[in-house]
């Protein structure tokens, strides 16, 4: 399926929308990664352990919003838009939320 950021698929022409559709995931973040951050904040340079399960998260989401689209029989999504929020008692929780349309592409 294809999963795209913008309105229109070069070489494809879009037979019909099928309506928008979202894929969300919330992750907690546990005292490991947050002791490791800490680290990172202290001595400099980047954290890997939030960058990995930022990137995980955004995996799953967009995976969610896929197996949504194609339950409404399309087969692509476009114009998708990726958002991050902290949830949660002292930002304990991160929610990744991805929205796009989902089409049937000739």
């Amino acid at each position: 399926m294809i999963v795209t950021s913008t309105n229109l698929i070069e070489g494809k022409k879009i037979k019909e929308y099928k309506g928008m559709v979202f894929g969300e995931v919330i992750t907690g973040i546990n005292i490991v990664k947050d002791f490791m951050a800490g680290l990172s904040d202290i001595f400099g340079g980047r954290s890997q352990s939030y960058e990995n399960e930022l990137i995980k998260a955004r995996e799953n989401a967009i995976d969610e919003m896929k197996k949504r689209a194609k339950s409404m029989g399309a087969n692509a999504v476009i114009g998708v838009d990726v958002d991050y929020e902290v949830l949660g008692q002292n930002g304990s929780m991160m929610m990744v939320s991805v929205s796009g349309t989902a089409v049937v592409l000739e």
